[in-house]
């Protein structure tokens, strides 16, 4: 596949500040950002996998990787690459539902970044199509990334607050194992300020090099 643009996967547990590190790179660098989490499928389609034990039993397990259209968004990320530009969804996670769409345009970037919870399910198909420039597991310590998930999805009214609760714990609990998977598919383990750090310093790399 011919590339116009390759992608820096930024991978990691909810909370651990990849949209953060993306922005800051967005600002530093110039490199947009495919957000994968608006790949979410709507919370009606039949057969999404369940919560199957605990207070939350019953309900749709969103951090269970086939709620998310894992087709779509390498679509989507393959024909950046390729073209710079496509079409991406716009998902509501309180709705838990596509709402509308847009155009993701890279306006010429040599990269760009694309970050989610599921981000781990695409780096080594990115490795084998070519275009994958860097991927990265963003962490840090479990309780700085519960408090922040938990602020974060109070404000923005993503579940019913008790849901939130519950499953903040149950993600503090899985946080290790998330972050062993990514680094089992290559994804170099950071915190957000060491990431920024290390990726902003290869586009000073290039500069040097291109002058």
């Amino acid at each position: 596949m011919t590339t116009r643009a390759r992608v820096i996967v930024l991978a990691g547990p909810s909370g651990s500040g990849k949209s953060r590190l993306a922005e800051r790179l967005a600002k530093a660098c110039g490199w947009p950002t495919l957000r994968l989490d608006d790949f979410y499928r709507d919370g009606d389609e039949p057969g999404l996998p369940l919560i199957t034990d605990g207070a939350n039993a019953g309900l749709v397990d969103w951090d269970h990787p086939g709620t998310w259209n894992h087709e779509d968004a390498f679509a989507a990320l393959s024909e950046l690459c390729a073209n710079g530009a496509t079409e991406v969804p716009v998902y509501s996670i309180s709705q838990s539902r596509r709402t509308g769409g847009q155009r993701l345009d890279l306006h010429g970037a040599p990269r760009f970044c694309a970050e989610g919870i599921f981000a781990t399910e695409i780096v080594e198909e990115c490795r084998r199509a070519g275009i994958l420039a860097e991927a990265y597991c963003v962490t840090q310590h479990p309780a700085v990334t519960f408090w922040r998930r938990l602020t974060r999805d109070l404000r923005e009214h993503r579940k019913p607050p008790l849901v939130l609760l519950r499953r903040g714990l149950a993600l503090a609990h899985a946080q290790r194992q998330i972050v062993r998977r990514a680094s089992e598919v290559g994804c170099r383990v950071a915190t957000g300020d060491r990431a920024f750090a290390e990726l902003a310093g290869q586009q000073e790399d290039d500069h040097a090099v291109a002058r």
